[in-house]
């Protein structure tokens, strides 16, 4: 069977694999430069966005979720408590403990933050993608959240 000259020929695993790394990586970078830049370490972005997540919880339960001594946890936590981006507070079910969460301002800063990303990518797709090419990008992102839940 004769494919037509406009419809491209499938890429092999590899190079896709490389250019769907490179293009996400594009994007991600892309993302960043719609915030304000910090000074947190991935270690610190990470436990951020876990507690965004999963919501409060102690050193010691971060520290196995992110693989990491929980020696390692401390230091991270208490220079995200130093940068006043996340707060202990007594567990009430066991005052012995000590839950780690967002503090109200930094919760703000991500809510905001994540608005001027979704506004640049929103505004980008608008202008840059036809309403054919929505559809094939929101059947994508379903095979990327397949890729990622691997």
């Amino acid at each position: 069977m004769n494919r037509s000259s406009s419809t491209p020929e499938p890429q092999p695993a590899a190079a896709l694999a490389a250019e769907l790394r490179i293009s996400l990586g594009k994007l991600t970078r892309r993302l960043r430069e719609q915030t304000h830049p910090n000074d947190f370490t991935s270690a610190q972005k990470s436990v951020l966005l876990r507690l965004d997540r999963d919501g409060p919880s102690t050193v010691s339960a971060l520290a196995r979720a992110e693989s990491v001594r929980p020696q390692s946890m401390r230091i991270t936590v208490a220079g995200l408590e130093t940068m006043k981006a996340v707060m202990g507070k007594p567990d009430p079910s066991d005052g012995r403990q000590t839950l780690i969460e967002l503090t109200p301002g930094f919760r703000k800063h991500l809510i905001a933050s994540r608005a001027a990303k979704d506004d640049w990518l929103l505004r980008a797709l608008q202008e840059q993608l036809s309403a054919e090419e929505h559809a094939e990008l929101a059947a994508a992102v379903k095979l990327l959240e397949r890729l990622a839940d691997f």
